[in-house]
């Protein structure tokens, strides 16, 4: 079985390569914008899996499918929300949602393998699909996030987060409790999928709730220091060249 990743973020692209190593799935080409994956399959054999995530650095990845004509099998790897999902499940289309669980990725490939026998076909319907994900009355964002707790997985909702952090490459939720949590993901990513209103990334390693802000002050070189309740990992301040937005966001 050949299989190819399209992600434009080259973490994530790595972290699904090394989930599906552990599935016995070899993972031959991983593609990071629309433009490079014409270019490949315009000059090479399709697989016969795809992951696809929907929002590349240079635009939706059905632009892909609009100028080559795939056969392969599509799994979706994306950050939309349910309100997309229903689009996916319309043409029956198999996707997982960011960050990937290593169990549904598993049911994913499953389901995949059980069609080989029948030789089944999907029929994409990608305009029903832009629609719906362009409609911002149905735009929804991210609720809550799946982490690893010791043995165990932990749910933690948009309310319960103090702040989002990066650190020595990780990516955490700081929790209104005073917790740590790694999350699989990237502020790049999560400035994504979180609602602009109530999220705000303040600076290349804080991204920050609005409810969470406890105080402001005026900071050196024209920058704002916020002060969160609980958060002291590292100082969090507002750069200078997002001092404006900022302001604008907070109201």
């Amino acid at each position: 079985m050949t299989t190819i990743i399209i992600e434009d973020e080259k973490p994530a692209a790595r972290l699904l390569q090394r989930k599906l190593d552990k599935l016995n799935i070899e993972v031959g080409v991983m593609l990071h914008s629309v433009a490079e994956s014409i270019e490949w399959f315009s000059n090479n054999e399709h697989p016969d899996l795809i992951f696809l995530d929907i929002q590349l650095s240079d635009g939706l990845s059905f632009e892909i499918f609009e100028k080559i004509d795939i056969k392969s099998a599509v799994i979706f790897t994306t950050a939309y929300d349910e309100y997309a999902l229903r689009a996916f499940k319309l043409n029956s289309i198999d996707y997982l949602l960011k960050p990937i669980d290593e169990d549904d990725l598993a049911i994913a490939v499953t389901k995949y393998k059980d069609r080989l026998p029948k030789k089944e076909t999907i029929k994409i319907d990608f305009d029903e699909i832009k629609k719906m994900l362009s409609n911002p009355f149905e735009k929804s964002y991210k609720k809550r996030f799946t982490v690893k707790f010791g043995q165990h997985l932990k749910v933690i909702s948009t309310d319960e987060v103090e702040c989002f952090y990066s650190e020595n490459k990780g990516t955490y939720i700081h929790t209104k409790d005073n917790r740590n949590y790694l999350v699989e993901s990237t502020l790049e990513l999560l400035e994504q999928e979180l609602d602009p209103d109530e999220f705000f990334r303040v600076s290349r390693k804080h991204l920050i709730p609005l409810v969470a802000i406890k105080e402001i002050l005026i900071y050196s070189n024209s920058r704002l220091k916020v002060i969160l309740p609980s958060y002291n990992v590292d100082e969090v301040i507002v750069s200078r060249e997002k001092v404006s937005e900022f302001k604008k966001w907070i109201g």
